[in-house]
């Protein structure tokens, strides 16, 4: 008996050692694949974790601790209006302008507050999959059909897969609903019109300060980037503002953390990231000495980030391995994905549904990707199913999801999207 439990343990460590022993270490598509897994997690850092994930975890720990239960409850919960509850998880990309880890923070809050499968699933498929920028240039890069096909299939496709979610795991729901329709109302702290206005605020720095940059110099969408630490500068005053007021933060301890930010954004215009990281650092501080609910909200907000963030780096590290940057090399040749994704056979939108669901897009970047793409050959269809998949799933995705809802659930969403990104794809290359 003894012996049949080192079974287990023996077989991870000769494998370990078969996988150093015989290490392709001196390949050179081994060794750039390495250089490009460094070059991503680096990327990674250096354009997501500061501006994108570190507001969501401050949004995620503010719902948790900040939002009654009820109120998730009443309008995302398994016993919420249908039509009410999965039309507003399928439209929240048109203001979440995130990708498809940014977004995850934010889902887990939601989820862990009581929000229904299908709801809180529809929320995370629809947070990076209907971003309304990426819409837009959609339809003004690769044609207003494609642009037109991505925004009806992705507001579609979110309320489809949070059903079918809802309906493969209706048992779950069931005893869930029951226990939620036995709860007691908790108490408000605040009215509804405060927290929105709060949120409003962190949703507002978490938006601009990630505008990209436009195709063009001209016009609304470049004026905006030109402006953008300036409109998330007004968006901080107002969040510091409404902690002052409704929050019972001291004026002082909020002065106090601005005024390093203040300082280095006039002392160092040009590096506008090390203003916003002072002022991270300064919220963290007068946070995380306090007993009340603000002490709460940065303890869930750090529950989220030491959840999250190893795994999103780990499944960084394994996409850049497999598939490289984009432009760049990995493990898997490109132009094996380039000659998989051509006409519009069912292989062909399964594998540019598979290929996109796994792999790394950051806001905004699918676009030029499928540019390339369908230069190379790629077809109509085989595109849509890629823009249906991509932008809403990711490696590093799937990974926090299933610490999130447990495997089973996370294989079954990733399944619904890649098969519902494929058949889309066959129906409108048959189209077009």
């Amino acid at each position: 008996m003894e012996l049949k439990r080192e079974w287990k343990p023996l077989a991870i460590i000769v494998g370990g050692f078969l996988a150093c022993y015989y290490l392709p270490v001196g390949h050179p598509r081994f060794d750039n694949a390495v250089s490009e897994a460094l070059h991503l997690v680096k990327w990674y850092a250096q354009e997501h974790v500061l501006l994108c994930l570190i507001p969501a975890f401050f949004i995620a720990g503010a719902i948790a601790v900040f939002v009654s239960q009820a109120s998730v409850l009443k309008y995302l919960g398994a016993t919420a209006n249908k039509v009410l509850a999965y039309g507003v998880a399928s439209v929240s990309g048109t203001v979440l302008a995130v990708c498809s880890c940014t977004i995850l923070p934010l889902f887990a809050g939601i989820y862990n507050m009581g929000a229904g499968l299908g709801p809180a699933t529809a929320f995370l498929y629809a947070g990076p999959a209907i971003n309304i920028l990426a819409i837009i240039l959609s339809a003004r890069i690769l044609g207003p059909e494609l642009g037109f096909a991505r925004a009806i299939g992705a507001v579609v496709f979110s309320v489809i897969i949070g059903l079918l979610m809802h309906f493969i795991f209706r048992k779950e729901e069931l005893a869930k609903a029951e226990a939620q329709a036995v709860m007691p109302e908790p108490e408000v702290d605040r009215p509804l019109w405060q927290n929105g206005l709060y949120f409003l605020s962190m949703v507002g720095i978490l938006v601009f300060a990630n505008w990209g940059k436009p195709a063009e110099n001209t016009g609304t969408w470049a004026m905006i980037y030109a402006n953008k630490w300036l409109i998330t500068s007004g968006f901080s005053v107002l969040f510091g503002v409404f902690l002052t007021l409704w929050f019972n933060l001291p004026l002082w301890q909020v002065i106090l953390a601005a005024l390093p930010p203040v300082v280095l954004s006039l002392f160092f215009s040009g590096y506008p990231v090390l203003a916003f990281s002072a002022g991270v650092v300064g919220l963290s501080v007068i946070l995380a000495v306090r007993e009340d609910k603000n002490g709460e909200w940065f303890k869930e907000s750090w529950g989220f980030a030491k959840q999250i963030l190893p795994l999103l780096v780990f499944g960084v590290l394994i996409a850049g391995l497999l598939l490289g940057r984009p432009g760049n090399e990995g493990l898997i040749p490109s132009d094996w994905v380039s000659k998989a994704v051509g006409g519009n056979s069912l292989l062909a939108n399964f594998a540019a549904a598979f290929a996109g669901a796994f792999m790394y897009f950051a806001t905004l970047t699918e676009v030029p990707i499928l540019q390339g793409l369908i230069g190379n050959g790629m077809g109509k269809g085989p595109a849509l199913a890629l823009l249906l998949a991509g932008p809403a799933l990711s490696l590093p995705n799937m990974l926090v999801i299933r610490s999130v809802i447990g495997t089973k659930k996370t294989v079954v969403f990733v399944s619904l999207v890649v098969i519902m990104a494929t058949v889309s794809g066959i129906m409108y290359g048959s189209f077009f």
